[in-house]
């Protein structure tokens, strides 16, 4: 697949000394739905406003839609919508106005017809005539969707875009994204609600402290990390485990009347049928057996929490 955004070795140091961004490497594709993770204060939205032409980066380089943020930037930013995290518009504008101004800015002939499709998408079309300043905090998030494709951008960047709204507009947002890719448009997602990046995300980027700590595609992060659980409901407790059991995989639970083992996916089939017959020969009986597999979020605080551990380890 062709890379549509491409990151070399990106760096952002700010006037105080603070580095945001270490030597990032990032290539993102084309009509992907890209979900990028971090911990509050990691990075993403300072990659995201490089990326957008907000914030000069202070060494590497960045290629959107083949073109170079800082040489080429009016073709790099016509290609980019973005979503930002702030609510920030004209209050005195409508929301008709405001749109069509924004695809005006990008130097976008009128099109009446697009914004027409944009606003209805977003159940937007019976506010085409209201103040900014008359609308709820969700409404005001639509139109800042709204104005981000006013001009047809092939990539759309969505800095927690659901931040704030209600439950029914989330899935129509989220509805809307799915049509996008449909026809190409590459989605770039940060967000803080881990459960819709591990619904909607193809591929997934993990970031801290400034850093990318990983990017995998989404179902092969959670069959490589995602650890399961196998929990027995046993028929009478146990004090304690028998000597076969007491291995580092199972657990004895403290009121006795469970035992969880934790596997990966590759130790399944013989994990579990070990487990089973090792039970039967120590004669124990169980009434019920449940799986469960740890999350994209589980998957996230593990990396964050080991990466913290290891640097806590290298400065001691």
């Amino acid at each position: 697949m062709t890379a549509v955004i491409s990151v070399n070795d990106l760096n952002k140091i700010y006037d105080s000394g603070f580095q945001a961004l270490k030597g990032v490497n990032l290539d993102i594709q084309a009509g992907e739905i890209f979900a990028l993770l971090g911990p509050n204060g990691a990075g993403k939205t300072t990659l995201i406003s490089i990326i957008c032409g907000i914030v000069n980066p202070s060494s590497g380089t960045v290629l959107a839609d083949g073109h170079d943020i800082i040489k080429e930037f009016r073709a790099a930013r016509s290609a980019i919508g973005l979503v930002p995290q702030e609510l920030s518009t004209d209050a005195f504008e409508t929301v008709w106005g405001t749109v069509s101004f924004s695809r005006g800015l990008f130097g976008k002939p009128r099109n009446d017809a697009h914004i027409e499709k944009v606003l209805r998408d977003l159940s937007l079309w019976d506010k085409k005539d209201s103040k900014i300043m008359m609308l709820s905090g969700g409404m005001k998030r639509r139109v800042m969707i709204a104005k981000a494709l006013s001009h047809e951008p092939k990539i759309l960047f969505l800095d927690e875009p659901t931040a704030g709204v209600d439950v029914e507009l989330r899935r129509e947002m989220w509805e809307m994204v799915r049509e996008l890719r449909e026809q190409g448009v590459t989605i770039i997602l940060t967000t803080h609600y881990i459960e819709e990046a591990e619904e909607m995300a193809d591929r997934v980027g993990i970031i801290n402290r400034g850093e990318i700590i990983l990017v995998d595609e989404k179902k092969r992060l959670m069959e490589k990390l995602g650890r399961k659980q196998l929990t027995v409901q046993l028929a009478e407790p146990l004090q304690a485990l028998p000597g076969s059991l007491n291995y580092e995989a199972l657990e004895l639970v403290a009121d006795g009347w469970s035992l969880i083992y934790t596997y990966d996916a590759n130790q399944e089939s013989t994990g579990i049928a070990e487990l089973l017959r090792k039970l039967s020969e120590e004669g124990i009986d169980f009434k019920d057996l449940h799986s469960s597999q740890s999350s994209l979020e589980d998957i996230f605080v593990d990396l964050v929490k080991n990466g913290e551990r290891a640097r806590a380890g290298e400065a001691s």
